[in-house]
């Protein structure tokens, strides 16, 4: 897509890069914003960021392409990307996975339409609901028995779903989940084709998916219309940078730059743009080396954890071909409620009392995300870590929370709760109304109670032991937590 005649592209070149370095090199005296004119205005923010950086945040001018209309380097950084994903398209996105899952839902639903989704996706996904009016059907992901962590959509759901509500225009998948957790994607494809419903999936944590060896088939691999790639999480680029790649001539690519542009700013930022460009290249030419580094320290890391004992760090051998039909060994997911501490606790132990930054911890189980910037010093570090906090801090499990998802009660599509008249209630006592807002603990972002939906005893009480156990608890308009916003 985009490509120029005549130009012949390879995966180790970087267009959109190169077009900045030369920018740079040229000493070109701006008088276009933005205002900090290439770091002279704000020598304490230049500092910081250093003058390189600074040099190159600069506006969209010829030589540098525009991204709501691209027809040079930044078309021809998104052919690379499109070949390097294996897709027909691609599209540079600067407002995150979160921009690219709503043009995705919004490029194939219209208002009134529905589309069928797993209910444990990201809120973003829920959000183009409310700003498309769009109905969801949404398929229980199912709940693990022992570890409490809500799964992957089985295909069998997924087909009984599109049997169900022929007149649905997608299928949305979560292709892993955050836990690593993967669906039987192709076949939920061909499922979705075969009723004439487009396949998108939500892909943010599965960049990896493209390049490495042995890995969870991917959204393209599957033959899926469109996915969602966050680069920034596991590919090396910026965050708030991603991709959204696309195959096959059930949407029209022009039609999609069209939706993106609807709420993509004007002002794309060329350091985000960029890292996109440089991260495809690095993965395209180094992708399979990277990511088996990345494997053998998660499988390590795995290892350790379990022979202490106590924690189970949970991978392929959870796979049971059908809502565990793979698993992404990537991820190192642990179960810590067999030492008697919720996840998010362990969570703020080793950021607090041994300089560990996880990605998140929930009610039973913690997420490190490794990726080719670590070693085996820091591998080391985290295992060493966790045993001693088994070691020092273990106790009985005796009244902790056992699982994650919640199944929603939905009373009203989430468009006409998010713009209903509305009541706020103290939350302790909400039970049995209709939430008009959301409810999630952040990450991962997954609604505990989304527009529409009754606030039951059980979304209730989560709720509030994920706030004792110190959770970050987000979505309320009251940034208190003491009231919620309730349907009148």
């Amino acid at each position: 897509m985009g490509e120029r005649v005549g130009k012949k592209l390879s995966q180790s070149a970087a267009p959109l890069f190169d077009a900045l370095k030369d920018y740079r090199a040229r000493r070109v005296v701006p008088f276009d914003v933005p205002g900090h004119k290439q770091g002279r205005g704000t020598p304490e923010l230049t500092e910081f960021l250093g003058r390189s950086c600074m040099s190159v945040d600069v506006n969209s001018m010829k030589p540098l392409d525009n991204l709501s209309h691209p027809t040079s380097v930044i078309s021809d950084a998104e052919t690379l990307a499109a070949e390097a994903f294996g897709a027909d398209a691609a599209f540079l996105m600067v407002g995150g996975t979160t921009s690219a899952v709503q043009a995705m839902i919004m490029s194939v639903c219209k208002g009134g339409d529905s589309v069928i989704l797993p209910r444990n996706v990201h809120r973003s996904a829920i959000n183009a609901l409310i700003l498309g009016g769009i109905r969801p059907v949404y398929v229980d992901p199912g709940t693990h028995p022992e570890l409490g962590i809500s799964l992957g959509m089985a295909a069998g759901d997924a087909e009984a779903a599109i049997k169900a509500n022929p007149c649905a225009k997608a299928v949305f998948v979560n292709n892993p989940t955050y836990y690593g957790v993967c669906p039987d994607l192709k076949r939920i494809v061909e499922a979705a084709h075969d009723a004439g419903m487009a396949a998108i999936v939500d892909e943010a944590h599965g960049t990896h998916f493209y390049f490495g060896e042995g890995m969870p088939v991917s959204a393209m691999a599957a033959g899926a219309d469109m996915s969602a790639i966050s680069m920034h999480k596991t590919g090396g680029s910026l965050t708030q940078s991603s991709l959204l790649v696309m195959k096959g001539a059930r949407v029209d690519p022009g039609y999609v730059r069209t939706v993106i542009n609807l709420t993509q700013t004007t002002s794309a930022s060329y350091l985000l743009m960029s890292s996109l460009d440089i991260a495809r290249k690095t993965l395209a030419t180094k992708g399979a080396e990277i990511f088996r580094k990345v494997v053998r320290l998660a499988e390590y890391a795995r290892g350790e954890i379990n022979g202490a004992g106590g924690y189970y760090a949970f991978a392929r051998e959870t796979a049971n071909g059908r809502d565990i039909f793979d698993f992404d060994a990537t991820k190192l997911s642990v179960h810590t409620l067999g030492i008697g501490l919720a996840g998010v606790e362990v969570y703020d132990m080793l950021r607090d009392d041994y300089g560990i930054q996880i990605e998140f911890g929930d009610m039973g189980n913690l997420l490190a995300i490794i990726s080719v910037g670590d070693n085996d010093y820091a591998i080391e570090r985290l295992v060493s870590a966790l045993a001693e906090i088994k070691r020092l801090k273990s106790r009985t499990r005796l009244g902790l929370w056992d699982h994650e998802y919640i199944s929603p009660v939905v009373r009203l599509l989430p468009q006409e709760a998010f713009y209903a008249e509305r009541r706020a209630v103290p939350l302790a006592s909400s039970e049995g109304e209709v939430s008009s807002e959301f409810v999630m603990c952040y990450p991962p972002g997954i609604p505990i109670l989304a527009p529409g939906e009754l606030i039951t005893k059980d979304a209730l009480g989560y709720i509030l032991y994920a706030m004792k156990k110190g959770s970050l608890v987000m979505g309320p308009q009251d940034m208190t937590l003491e009231y919620i916003n309730v349907v009148k």
